[in-house]
């Protein structure tokens, strides 16, 4: 098993906002609701002002994270940043995600990245979203990297970084991504090769989730994940070994889900096509041009839903 959760990329309601303590050195502790909180330290930055802009560039993302539930998932955690000088012209070349021995958000930033590229970028935020869910393993890698993925776009819409219309539109494009890669392996076998796929076939399956638990339980993914959370979270966050996507799946239904996570992880599991997101754009009023374009439904029930998910949310409104 390998000691290291990965990613390589690149969370809606609950407590008092969150809190900065007032040291404006290298490293600051973020508090939310219920005492949960996040470290972050900017390592081998000599310049103060660099160092504050790279704290409140985090501040803000991990404000995002809070439009999930209002609180931070776990009691404690790190986000630890590093510059680092890259080819890549991402502003934020590589992110990760580590398990064992604390939880830790490791980010790395170009030196010449400026606040306004920082801030439009969607690495920080999709690694945040990996603390909503346990270490799932190889089997649940396009799980947890969906959740991410899908989380990205939701959190920076309902935090203003992104608008609804971007990222409805940065959802159905990498739903497109995905869908190119054709037919191959069952998804829970599917291995770096297939990363596209993985990413964005399992940003599916939280959406049809989120949707069937609006639409039949009165319910929402973020409650579902708030209660996995206060029950389970802190107890595997370091456990590599801790959780199977399958028995992770049982357990959001025990907790609302009513058998929506296990009925859609049989299915998504052993997918070897992109899913079908018909049914979904339907309810939603999303309505694909077949180019670039997004279009969307004047229906009242469609845009009730599509608010519901992406539209503004305080970060002090529990669930």
């Amino acid at each position: 098993m390998p000691c290291l959760l990965l990613t390589v990329c690149a969370l809606a309601l609950a407590g008092p906002p969150a809190r900065a303590d007032d040291d404006a050195g290298v490293a600051r502790t973020l508090r939310s609701g219920g005492g949960n909180a996040l470290q972050v330290r900017v390592e081998g930055v000599a310049d103060p002002e660099r160092a504050a802009l790279l704290q409140a560039w985090v501040a803000e993302c991990a404000d995002a994270a809070l439009t999930a539930f209002g609180r931070y998932p776990l009691r404690t955690a790190q986000v630890r940043v590093r510059e680092i000088d890259s080819r890549d012209p991402s502003p934020v070349p590589w992110g990760q995600t580590r398990r064992g021995d604390g939880v830790a958000v490791l980010l790395f930033v170009r030196r010449d990245a400026s606040l306004a590229q920082l801030r439009a970028d969607w690495t920080a935020v999709h690694e945040l979203s990996h603390l909503f869910h346990p270490y799932l393993g190889r089997e649940g890698r396009w799980m947890a990297e969906g959740l991410a993925s899908y989380y990205q776009n939701v959190l920076r819409a309902r935090a203003g970084l992104l608008s609804q219309d971007q990222a409805w539109r940065a959802l159905d494009a990498g739903f497109g991504r995905g869908r190119r890669l054709g037919p191959g392996p069952a998804l829970a076998e599917l291995g770096r090769g297939g990363t596209m796929r993985v990413y964005w076939a399992g940003a599916a399956y939280w959406l049809e989730a989120d949707l069937a638990l609006r639409r039949e339980r009165g319910l929402d993914l973020d409650t579902v994940l708030s209660r996995y959370a206060r029950c389970c979270l802190d107890a595997t966050a370091d456990d590599m070994d801790a959780v199977s996507p399958q028995d992770f799946a049982a357990e959001l239904d025990r907790l609302g889900g009513d058998g929506v996570f296990a009925r859609l992880y049989r299915r998504y599991a052993r997918s070897r096509e992109f899913p079908d997101l018909s049914a979904a754009y339907a309810a939603l009023g999303l309505e694909p041009d077949g180019g670039s374009g997004l279009g969307y439904s004047p229906r009242a029930d469609a845009q009730k839903l599509r608010t519901a998910i992406m539209g503004p949310r305080a970060r002090n409104a529990a669930p």
